[in-house]
């Protein structure tokens, strides 16, 4: 048992999240164990591995599992799912034109960002720019000089 506050609450903070992990890694084990379980049956197999795509995805983003792990645990839901000569309907598959319209503000915006970078971006390296050429310079003027001799007794 801890006895520094510190290590005492770090044990609560991890037993807290251990807790909460594990709801979201089993969440994800039975939402692939249904989507196989389905696969085996050939009933609603796309909704039941996209259920688990979902889930895997959420304990990915809540880190309960590594992010590659998730994505591996994706593919061979996917992989087995295409070797049924099934494909899964993703929802927002096909843009829609109201995300047309998001997706072409949100480029637009950029632009703007990016061109008004662009016109600061020239003063600031120009400076940048005789900064170090002045120390370059100094550099190679210090580099020139002969090192002082030492004075040896004799």
């Amino acid at each position: 048992m801890a006895n520094i506050q510190s290590q005492i609450k770090r044990n609560r903070q991890n037993e807290k999240r251990r807790l909460r992990n594990r709801d979201f890694r089993g969440a994800a084990r039975s939402a692939v164990r249904d989507a196989l379980a389905s696969m085996a049956t050939g009933t609603e197999t796309p909704a039941a591995v996209l259920a688990a795509v979902s889930a895997l995805d959420k304990a990915a983003a809540k880190g309960a599992i590594h992010h590659r792990n998730a994505a591996r645990r994706k593919g061979r839901l996917l992989k087995r799912l295409n070797a049924l000569g099934l494909q899964p309907k993703i929802a927002g598959a096909a843009p829609t034109p109201a995300a047309g319209a998001a997706a072409t503000a949100r480029a637009r915006s950029a632009q703007q960002r990016h061109s008004a970078r662009a016109e600061k971006a020239p003063t600031a390296g120009a400076e940048a720019k005789t900064k170090t050429e002045a120390k370059k310079t100094a550099a190679k003027t210090a580099a020139k000089k002969p090192a002082p001799k030492k004075a040896t007794k004799k």
